[in-house]
């Protein structure tokens, strides 16, 4: 069987309160659960309430093989329980293709713009015969 420690999605609308369970994969979102250890309230000002865990417990299923989603591991991973593998994508931050080629034709046009004021200059500098 297959453990998940996940989100499971509680309060009202737009009002959002999760409960942080451990779950069978296989199981809906908010339904059947093996044990709550803990909750978020992403509505809370103050960060230090915001999450609270029974690490004890979060440390016995991890030592049984559960696995943290996304949002959960970074929970874990401030706590201290669980290493996060750290992102990386520099392709997210490059702009799209097209932005790139009107970067590329105005980088072009600066350097034309340039070179015909610099023509002028060098021709009034060279001594004439």
């Amino acid at each position: 069987m297959s453990l998940k420690i996940r989100l499971s999605r509680a309060g009202s609308k737009k009002r959002p309160y999760y409960h942080i369970v451990i779950a069978d994969i296989r199981s809906p979102r908010d339904g059947r659960f093996i044990e709550r250890v803990g909750f978020w309230n992403p509505m809370l000002a103050d960060e230090n309430d915001r999450v609270k865990m029974d690490n004890e417990r979060i440390q016995y299923w991890l030592g049984h093989g559960a696995l943290p989603t996304d949002r959960v591991a970074r929970f874990l991973d401030a706590a201290g329980l669980f290493k996060r593998k750290p992102r990386n994508n520099p392709n997210k931050a490059q702009p799209g293709k097209k932005a790139q080629e009107r970067i590329a034709a105005a980088k072009q046009a600066e350097e034309e713009a340039k070179a015909a004021a610099a023509a002028p200059a060098e021709e009034a500098a060279q001594p004439t015969e």
